[in-house]
């Protein structure tokens, strides 16, 4: 077995348990490439590291082919940057929580070693998450990798401004939302912007997308649930003749005048999982359900 590993170091990296995972892998033979960005991070804090990441880095992500399963080492902005950079190769995904909230990841860093014993063994579950992409006229937003995993939104450039957006679903005139700007929301991204902007969660398998205003002027104006086979259309109306478009974790300023659609992406991203970890427990688990601090 191969693995291919992604990551980002954060404030709560435990050295040790790196350090450990690695020895483990040589121990077990178990064949790793690590991605070269990542591993130099790692260098500066820690040069205990340096002799298990001699060799076998990777800089393009076309040396991913030949792993069976990629490792995400971060939080939740690292686990949308290696599904972007994964992107169409269908390699099935671990998130490993180095960060915070770590939503979209499955397990902790210290549970590093019994989870690969699992997929070592075949006891895992994956789990299967559609995607948004983004058409544009003129075209290149987002260039190649147009495609996200959460959310796009269309936003105000500048903070003394709103914005309108003219939206229309398969051709047909929906709404001029007049606010700060407009939110389409996959199922996996319903627990991120859109929730707290007042969207309602979404299963991951609903294949359902989300419409979200974002401080909307008119207080009647809700958000919409539409099957996500339908296709989201923006005619966007600013002072400045611009807006902001962000996809998952990239942004890009853009001419109001750029038409700009939204549909389901072509593939989807497989998510590995414990047969033990439920999505419910997970989403009472971070969103803290039944906890009261004054207890």
């Amino acid at each position: 077995m191969k693995i291919a590993i992604f990551g980002r170091l954060t404030e709560n990296t435990d050295i040790g348990i790196l350090r450990t995972f690695f020895a483990y892998l040589q121990e077990r033979r178990i064949s790793y490439a690590v991605y070269a960005p990542y591993a130099r991070q790692l260098y500066k804090v820690a040069e205990v590291l340096r002799s298990y990441l001699t060799s076998g880095l990777f800089e393009e992500v076309s040396a991913v082919k030949a792993a069976k399963f990629v490792y995400s080492f971060g939080g939740d902005g690292t686990m949308l940057e290696t599904i972007r950079m994964i992107g169409r190769l269908g390699k099935p995904i671990l998130g490993v929580n180095f960060g915070r909230l770590g939503y979209l990841t499955t397990t902790t860093q210290r549970e590093l070693i019994p989870v690969t014993n699992s997929l070592l063994k075949d006891a895992y579950m994956i789990d299967e998450r559609s995607l948004l992409s983004v058409v544009s006229e003129p075209s290149g937003l987002f260039g190649s990798e147009n495609y996200g995993v959460n959310d796009l939104t269309v936003h105000k450039s500048k903070t003394n401004e709103m914005i309108t957006i003219h939206t229309y679903i398969n051709g047909e005139f929906l709404n001029s939302y007049w606010g700060d700007g407009l939110i389409v929301s996959t199922p996996t991204g319903s627990t991120a912007y859109n929730l707290s902007c007042g969207g309602p969660i979404m299963f991951p398998n609903s294949s359902t997308f989300v419409i979200t205003p974002v401080a909307p002027h008119s207080l009647t104006v809700r958000p919409v649930i539409i099957p996500d086979d339908w296709v989201v259309t923006f005619v966007v109306e600013s002072r400045s003749g611009e807006a902001m478009v962000a996809l998952d974790t990239r942004t890009e300023l853009v001419k109001a005048t750029t038409a700009i659609a939204v549909k389901r992406a072509d593939f989807k991203v497989r998510l590995l999982r414990m047969p033990t970890t439920k999505y419910v427990e997970n989403l009472r688990r971070s969103l803290m359900w039944g906890e009261d601090s004054r207890n």
